[in-house]
């Protein structure tokens, strides 16, 4: 078995990867016919959700111990108004990296994790210009917060890998 291909534990088969990244293409609160409202926005790294409700993504990064690799999640975090203003006012200057944290919410379903990953606490670390927000979860006993300080195996991320595949090819 090449390094590139995985047994699968779900199927059996050899599975190309295991990817390192799943990403969510919208927060769970968006629908498709807010894209005609003129007090919502989507684009890849922001949403607004009726003038009301805001949106980032960023990155969930999960270190793999045995590779030094690491898994992200791309997942989206809703932000106070001011907040979102003020990543929105410095999201292309240089140097915006030097900004506090923003605290957040969680907006994203992520299927196999219990209890829920809606809504757990978080901070977002920005980055240099074209790099996507740090999301830090808080320190908690939640399965994806314990991963995310204190890492996961290869067996894990081929794990994570084999369950959203499948349920990729049953949607």
């Amino acid at each position: 078995m090449s390094t590139d291909q995985f047994s699968c534990g779900t199927c059996g088969a050899l599975h190309e990867g295991p990817p390192l990244s799943f990403a969510a293409p919208a927060p769970d609160y968006w629908r498709p016919e807010m894209a005609d409202d003129p007090a919502c926005l989507l684009d890849a790294d922001l949403c607004v959700v009726s003038g009301e409700h805001f949106y980032v993504r960023g990155l969930i990064e999960l270190p793999v111990w045995e590779t030094g690799d690491v898994f992200t999640y791309s997942m989206w975090v809703s932000l106070s108004r001011d907040n979102f203003t003020r990543a929105v006012d410095v999201w292309e200057q240089p140097g915006r990296e030097t900004e506090p944290p923003y605290f957040g919410w969680l907006s994203n379903e992520i299927a196999g994790y219990e209890p829920s990953t809606l809504n757990l606490r978080t901070n977002i670390h920005t980055r240099p210009v074209g790099q996507l927000p740090y999301i830090e979860l808080e320190p908690t006993g939640h399965p994806l917060s314990l991963e995310q300080h204190a890492g996961l195996t290869m067996a894990r991320v081929q794990e994570i890998a084999a369950f959203h595949l499948h349920r990729l090819e049953d949607l």
